[in-house]
């Protein structure tokens, strides 16, 4: 809730607060602080410093609260809920992320073509599209993808795996949209019985 002021000196005194709060000041990005040790944890993400190191896969980090995140991908501990379906998540990020489906929010929008997205990642996926840029490329066949999802999902092709499988007639299908086509046959064949 943001408070009222009913002059722009008292917004000004007011700011003044929160900058005598935030002393400690960094020398690389001026990005300022109110305790020393935040000045430290942040000064890490200039030197690349990673001095906390996880016991199960030797990756590092910079920050401590970084390695506790990432210890859950181990554990499967997954502590944060969903209030409207009870999925769970290990992150709240994650969380925030699936809270959008609910509510059908979509803050990132393309600066191009004002399409929205729920989450930043789908965004930057789709932006791609936009500049016909293609980084993803398959090893075998030399075809590029704007995201990795699609290449994954295309090489499934070159490896013969198929693990969508039709639950009437046994059929296998490398991609799920494939599947779901093969599907609409069953009930074609159905609706003409």
């Amino acid at each position: 809730m943001q408070k009222a002021y009913s002059d722009q000196n008292d917004l000004k005194n007011h700011l003044l607060i929160h900058m005598k709060q935030r002393k400690y000041a960094c020398d690389i990005s001026n990005k300022m602080f109110s305790q020393q040790r935040n000045l430290k944890k942040h000064l890490l993400t200039h030197t690349k410093e990673k001095p906390y190191v996880c016991n199960t896969c030797n990756k590092t980090f910079s920050q401590r609260g970084n390695l506790k995140v990432h210890l859950l991908t181990h554990t499967k501990e997954k502590p944060f809920a969903c209030k409207i379906c009870n999925k769970m998540f290990s992150r709240q990020e994650y969380l925030n992320v699936h809270f959008r489906t609910h509510t059908k929010e979509k803050p990132y929008v393309c600066e191009i073509c004002n399409k929205a997205y729920s989450d930043r990642s789908t965004l930057r996926c789709h932006f791609l599209t936009h500049m016909k840029e293609k980084p993803y490329a398959c090893d075998i066949c030399m075809k590029t993808f704007s995201d990795q999802s699609n290449l994954k999902r295309h090489l499934l092709t070159h490896k013969n795996e198929k693990p969508h499988v039709c639950d009437f007639c046994k059929k296998a299908f490398s991609q799920h949209g494939n599947l779901k086509r093969h599907l609409m046959t069953h009930l074609k064949e159905k609706r003409d019985a």
